[in-house]
């Protein structure tokens, strides 16, 4: 988008922040019950399973690793576009030093050694706390090697944290879909080198992408379609997909049509068990309950479906009772106006003439430092 009016950044922005809180809603939902099967789950809740926050790591609304890194995913984009004015430019680089500092979250006590160049997110101190992080995603943190397509980071694996975290691709709406793609695809590879891992998260983003522009759900997925079919090891992420899309045919939704589509470890089954949540939801509650509900791993889908169903119909949607328990609210709706205001309104906030009237380059760049 060339040209942003007032109405057109409105509706961005509640895009933005129904896809952080609607994803951190759905971590929230599923966190007590990930490693649950669905009959422990019903013998817990009752029949109808999870039908509201429950308590997970101490408190309700308490959220995983999986809204922590699509925290720092955004921030690393936002650090990305403020590193232009340098005359720098590799969002991969960007994205893969955030989720080094997401990582330094998962091993140091606290923020108070944090230098200022780390930026505001890494200092906020309730992010320093270990909610179950997937083994690729801290192995592939572990050094500060960056993988890459020709020399990726775990290369076996397509766990689904490649899926959980990349949300924030799709919200660069400005950008054609097929870049989105490949720098989802890009990212990905710094944890995970199977191709079903990447190619699992480079379908989401471009989903997010053409709902974040105004797309339903299902032309969105058959856009991913599209790109996924040029690419080589794109057999399982396609069909995954086009399994979700074959769900939604076969009858009422539930638990059982859900656990069809696998369990959600895997990035294609995480994916496919969101999208197919999101495509059958009657409302926000509907679909996110449904995404928790099975034997898997029900933060993760939860968290995909909350992206997709944010994205699609905006932070007014969500059910206010849950959003205002969500663990961490205040940093996720600052992160999402700051990146809509970033991708809207960039040169407000920093380059040569903002530069030249704040000696210390302004407070954006306190923020999100250039270096």
């Amino acid at each position: 988008m060339a040209l942003w009016g007032r109405a057109q950044q409105q509706d961005f922005r509640g895009r933005v922040r129904g896809c952080l809180l609607g994803g951190a809603m759905g971590d929230a939902l599923g966190a007590a019950v990930e490693f649950d099967s669905l009959g422990a789950i019903r013998s817990t809740y009752g029949a109808a399973g999870v039908v509201d926050l429950i308590p997970a790591f101490g408190r309700r609304g308490a959220v995983t690793d999986d809204t922590q890194m699509t925290l720092f995913t955004c921030e690393g984009l936002i650090r990305a576009q403020v590193r232009k004015d340098t005359g720098v430019w590799h969002p991969p680089t960007d994205v893969h030093r955030a989720h080094l500092r997401w990582a330094a979250t998962q091993n140091d006590w606290g923020p108070d050694e944090r230098e200022a160049d780390t930026g505001w997110l890494a200092r906020e101190e309730w992010l320093y706390s270990r909610r179950a992080p997937g083994k690729a995603c801290l192995s592939g943190l572990a050094d500060s090697r960056m993988g890459t397509l020709d020399n990726p980071k775990n290369p076996g694996s397509k766990g689904c944290g490649t899926v959980m975290r990349s949300a924030p691709f799709g919200l660069l709406v400005g950008w054609d879909a097929g870049l989105v793609f490949q720098l989802a695809v890009e990212c990905a590879v710094h944890t995970h080198g199977h191709p079903t891992g990447y190619l699992s998260a480079g379908a989401f983003a471009v989903i997010v992408h053409a709902l974040a522009q105004g797309a339903v759900l299902e032309d969105a997925v058959h856009r991913a379609l599209d790109l996924l079919a040029g690419r080589d090891g794109n057999e399982e992420t396609t069909e995954a997909l086009k399994g979700a899309l074959g769900a939604v045919r076969q009858g009422l939704p539930g638990p059982e049509r859900v656990e069809a589509l696998g369990a959600g470890w895997t990035a294609e089954e995480a994916l496919a068990i969101g999208v197919y949540c999101a495509l059958v939801a009657e409302d926000v509650r509907h679909g996110l309950l449904l995404a928790v509900n099975h034997s898997g791993d029900s933060d993760s889908t939860g968290s995909i479906c909350g992206n997709l169903l944010g994205t699609l119909h905006g932070e007014t949607a969500l059910p206010p009772n849950w959003v205002a328990e969500i663990e961490g609210r205040g940093t996720i709706l600052q992160l999402a106006d700051d990146f809509a205001m970033e991708m809207t309104q960039s040169t407000a906030l920093h380059g040569p003439a903002v530069e030249a009237s704040e000696m210390d380059g302004g407070p954006w760049l306190e923020r999100y430092p250039q270096s």
